[in-house]
């Protein structure tokens, strides 16, 4: 039976609190409630102390209903909101989805076990515009941080395990999967299409993006089209032809890691000749870079090429120009060598844009 303890108050109120008291494993455990009405807290008593025991008789785990009450959803607002590293802008626009637009953000921590987290997977595959198994991946790998963090951090009672069951069903199943390589490759007739249309636009508006330029250093430096926006000129050593891409992405480092990478020919040549008005070299916004791709290839015709695929392409080039792994790891900023192991099958052929008539456009 719950022990209630009786306190004068000093405005001459009486309050009651309620202490639930058992043995579990050898070790105490104790829950209180306090309230000005004795009707209330005994009420609580009884109530929790069934709970309490029904737990402790089925073996299960005796959480404290203040953590019954924390949703998932307010883990990962915490998730957010706490994290003193950067959190990418898609890992945060996943999360956010999550919570406002699944029924898992509104269940209890201490409730969600791994057929909860399976359900969420495949219901994720009836939202508009995911359309494969590497996007549900997406979400579920973003999901599992908060899973792994809110216990250790905060005490919230959400089960590690359970995502880690939930991760190898989903594998098994088929309901998510690693993304296939993209091997797409831009040809020339397809750039110098590319290239025309955007030297056309800043012809007819000088304040429009130069693309044209901006597309041509993607290629031949292989860098991603954030860290391209992000390079500042006091971070380009044109006599060490290298140049130091700030947070460049790396597995494992969330934010990033400073990395410097050589700057293949011609790409000295194109920031040299850009004007040298503001701290960035390329002053612009990266999402704009990427839109701005995306809208002349679909007003071209041009089926399935992406921005990202351009550092594949000049990697590719450089495989052909017989450049090892590790020359190529120096262009690239790649860590892990494995991951460039498919360009030591590329075919030694020389540089296919040696006379490409756009690098005298673009330097």
């Amino acid at each position: 039976m719950a022990t209630i303890r009786e306190r004068p108050l000093k405005d001459g109120r009486t309050s009651y609190t309620a202490i639930i008291t058992r043995a579990i494993d050898g070790e105490r455990y104790q829950e209180t409630k306090t309230d000005a009405k004795r009707k209330l807290v005994v009420s609580w008593a009884k109530k929790r102390e069934a709970e309490i025991d029904a737990d402790i008789a089925a073996g299960r785990e005796v959480k404290k209903r203040k953590d019954k009450l924390i949703t998932l959803a307010n883990a990962i607002d915490k998730y957010i909101a706490e994290s003193m590293r950067e959190i990418g802008k898609t890992k945060t626009q996943v999360l956010r989805t999550i919570r406002d637009e699944y029924d898992i953000a509104s269940m209890s921590c201490d409730k969600i076990q791994s057929h909860h987290i399976v359900t969420f997977v495949k219901e994720l595959h009836k939202r508009p515009g995911l359309n494969s198994p590497a996007t549900a991946l997406n979400y579920l790998s973003h999901l599992s941080g908060v899973f792994s963090t809110a216990r250790p951090l905060w005490g919230y009672p959400l089960n590690s395990l359970a995502m880690q069951d939930a991760q190898k069903v989903c594998l098994t199943m088929g309901f998510v999967s690693k993304p296939e390589e993209r091997t797409r490759r831009p040809t020339l007739e397809e750039l110098d299409k590319l290239m025309t249309h955007f030297q056309r636009a800043t012809e007819v508006d000088s304040r429009t993006m130069p693309m044209h330029i901006v597309t041509a250093f993607a290629l031949f430096s292989t860098r991603r089209q954030a860290e391209i926006c992000r390079i500042n000129w006091e971070d380009y050593e044109p006599e060490h032809k290298r140049v130091l891409v700030r947070r460049m992405k790396n597995p494992g480092e969330k934010g990033g890691v400073d990395t410097w990478v050589e700057l293949p020919d011609p790409c000295c040549a194109i920031i040299d000749a850009l004007p040298r008005e503001k701290d960035r070299i390329f002053p612009f916004n990266s999402d704009t870079v990427s839109r701005r791709f995306t809208e002349a290839c679909k007003f071209l015709g041009i089926d399935d090429l992406h921005f990202h695929d351009l550092r594949h392409e000049g990697t590719s080039r450089l495989a052909e120009m017989g450049r090892t792994v590790p020359q190529l790891a120096a262009v690239t900023g790649h860590k892990a060598w494995k991951s460039l192991e498919r360009y030591t099958h590329v075919r030694q052929n020389g540089d296919k844009y040696e006379n490409w008539k756009w690098v005298e456009a673009v330097t």
